[in-house]
């Protein structure tokens, strides 16, 4: 998109602000928020675990892996949903565009590597999920300590990188809505 039809979406906004958006459809939007509630909820229980005391440790790590399993199959749906769906078409210049798409792809990566890495560990270190203490989920690996380091320190990394991704995202919405004033935040609502 040009940069002039980019200032005349601002001024769509600014003499229109009821003009129809181009959005995302309902369950593109609606597992958009579930896995940003579900990874908002996940991320501080897991840095958390190194803090809490022994007698609640394992209900940390408990309800941190159920809700990360969670995660890993609403992800899935969602590149089934993203594979299948029309997205609105992408605006602004083609250097934005481009930024978009590369953040989006390593939100999506990241947001399969570190639950699958997080499940894969906790079997390699002996710990099979029972989810929410409720379900034992099978795993392809049973204890194996000569891996399971490896698969913790993914973990770890790719939550950090995705804690990364997910200050550009946030970044690129607040430049879109506060500083572009335009539209981009209203097509995932």
């Amino acid at each position: 998109m040009s940069a002039e039809a980019v200032t005349n979406s601002q001024q769509d906004f600014y003499t229109n602000p009821q003009a129809p958006v181009a959005r995302y459809g309902g369950a593109a939007r609606l597992l958009h928020w579930v896995v940003a509630v579900l990874v908002l909820a996940t991320w501080p229980l897991g840095l958390m675990i190194g803090y809490a005391k022994k007698d609640v440790v394992m209900n940390f790590y408990l309800l941190h892996e159920s809700l990360g399993f969670i995660v890993i199959w609403l992800m899935l749906i969602r590149v089934g949903n993203k594979l299948l769906s029309r997205a609105p078409e992408a605006e602004g210049p083609l250097h934005e565009r481009i930024a978009a798409a590369s953040v989006h792809g390593l939100l999506y990566a990241f947001l399969i590597i570190m639950p699958v890495s997080g499940f894969l560990a906790t079997n390699a270190h002996g710990f099979p999920l029972k989810w929410f203490g409720l379900v034992e989920i099978w795993s392809p690996l049973g204890k194996s300590p000569d891996i399971a380091w490896t698969l913790s320190a993914i973990h770890s990394w790719s939550a950090w990188i995705l804690l990364g991704l997910l200050g550009l995202h946030l970044g690129a919405v607040l430049m879109h809505h506060v500083v572009r004033k335009d539209k981009t935040l209203f097509r995932m609502l």
